[in-house]
């Protein structure tokens, strides 16, 4: 590792050791010249050497591994963001990924959904679960709202719901389009094993999710256009576009627009109900 990369590790975790509070330990402050930690009951908690971590911050320690740097940062209390930018500074790359499955959306999030008052739009995690979604998303897509939690999966959707499936121009297309960004949004996310219990149940319940599953095709899910044919309004073309959601990693934002005027028109339609 350069020097100069060892003088950023060293200043970053002096700088985040300063900041703890030492009574939120259990520790008495009250005779410390220095505010925060000490060096030695960081290398405490973290396992290390006292003296190897007054090496790290003071630039002379070396590159640590990733195990290490992971006990460093739960030692700081770090979060997701500066344990990521602990690892740019001290490896040159982000840590691997850790999967937490999604609870929710914060209620500033779902007001961004609402906005959107002719485009449907829907959260999901990587395992493809929808979280949230928008009125426009209920009246064109699917009302999640009339599901389980555990069924508002696009892939369940896909594979097994007769009416999802009748609503697709190109449904075979569509289905290997799905499996394929699936496979690579799970992987992406570290959450490969988490979903082995719906591939299980997928490749029991349907042979065609079967073969596709076997085929190992990745693709992004980025932008793209995707034509409905809806039972009540018709055809329906959109744009549709996929957001990170800045801050939750495990969230993903995806917006279908119409694609012409007319199109918008069949959407308000429907959202104006018989």
């Amino acid at each position: 590792m350069p020097a100069s990369d060892d003088n950023r590790l060293g200043a970053y975790l002096r700088d985040r050791r300063t900041r703890l509070d030492p009574a939120a330990f259990g520790l008495d402050g009250a005779r410390r010249r220095t505010p925060g930690l000490r060096r030695e009951e960081v290398a405490q908690r973290a396992n290390i050497s006292p003296t190897w971590y007054t090496w790290l911050e003071q630039g002379r320690g070396g590159a640590p591994s990733a195990d290490v740097l992971d006990r460093i940062g739960r030692a700081l209390m770090l979060t997701d963001v500066e344990r990521e930018h602990l690892f740019l500074i001290a490896l040159g790359r982000p840590p691997e990924v850790r999967y937490q499955a999604a609870e929710g959306v914060s209620p500033r999030l779902q007001r961004v959904l609402d906005a959107l008052a002719f485009s449907p739009a829907i959260v999901k995690t990587p395992t493809w679960d929808v979280l949230a979604w928008n009125r426009a998303a209920a009246s064109v897509l699917t009302n999640y709202a009339e599901l389980p939690p555990d069924q508002r999966n696009i892939l369940r959707l896909i594979f097994l719901d007769p009416r999802v499936r009748a609503a697709q121009y190109d449904w075979e297309g569509v289905a290997r389009f799905v499996v394929a960004a699936f496979r690579a949004d799970a992987a992406r996310a570290g959450a490969t094993e988490r979903v082995g219990d719906l591939v299980d149940e997928l490749c029991r319940l349907s042979s065609e999710f079967a073969a596709m599953w076997r085929d190992n095709d990745v693709r992004s899910y980025g932008e793209g256009v995707k034509r409905l044919k809806h039972p009540v309004a018709g055809p329906i073309a959109f744009e549709f576009s996929a957001f990170a959601v800045d801050g939750r990693p495990d969230l993903g934002m995806v917006v279908y627009n119409p694609a012409t005027p007319e199109d918008a028109e069949r959407v308000a339609a429907l959202m104006k109900g018989p």
